[in-house]
């Protein structure tokens, strides 16, 4: 079976950024559950992963327009330390998820630390970076009608493992 829109695909990773690894979902030997086509990966990945199938292991360069984008100058705030889970344990060049007031999260690099507030760049911690994923395809099968309705994979053979 060939991965695609409504398919859940089940996939270890690495990222590399300028010749290093970044991050490696065999860190943990759990691999990645993503239900196609439902914004769930950045859109290189997603392209990239169209049409593959189980076995299939793939190089993927990714360019800062199909990543998280191109760093925008000026994309600096501050920010009151209560909107952060961890704000009294935050320092420079930290990266961390900001709680925004219309809900929601975003991930933040902290750039300075005040008494009450902290100063974040908004840019994602990746924007502007050629990103480099391995990827080995470790199964495909199709969503079933509840994961297509919750708009995620969950995890597990049937698609019925708790979430």
């Amino acid at each position: 079976m060939q991965a695609g829109k409504d398919k859940v695909i089940t996939f270890h990773y690495t990222l590399g950024v300028n010749g290093e690894q970044v991050e490696s979902s065999k860190e943990t030997g759990e691999p990645l559950w993503i239900l196609l086509g439902h914004g769930q990966l950045i859109p290189g990945l997603e392209a990239g992963l169209e049409g593959k199938s189980a076995g299939d292991t793939l190089d993927i360069e990714i360019a800062p327009e199909d990543g998280y984008g191109p760093r925008q100058d000026g994309m600096t705030q501050r920010v009151p330390k209560k909107f952060f889970q961890n704000g009294a344990k935050l320092k420079v060049g930290d990266s961390t998820i900001l709680s925004l007031k219309e809900g929601g999260q975003r991930v933040v690099v902290v750039k300075k630390v005040g008494m009450s507030v902290i100063d974040v760049d908004l840019n994602h911690p990746m924007a502007g970076k050629t990103l480099n994923f391995h990827v080995d395809v470790v199964g495909v099968r199709d969503a079933s009608e509840e994961e297509i309705k919750h708009g995620h994979a969950h995890p597990g053979e049937d698609g019925k493992a708790a979430h």
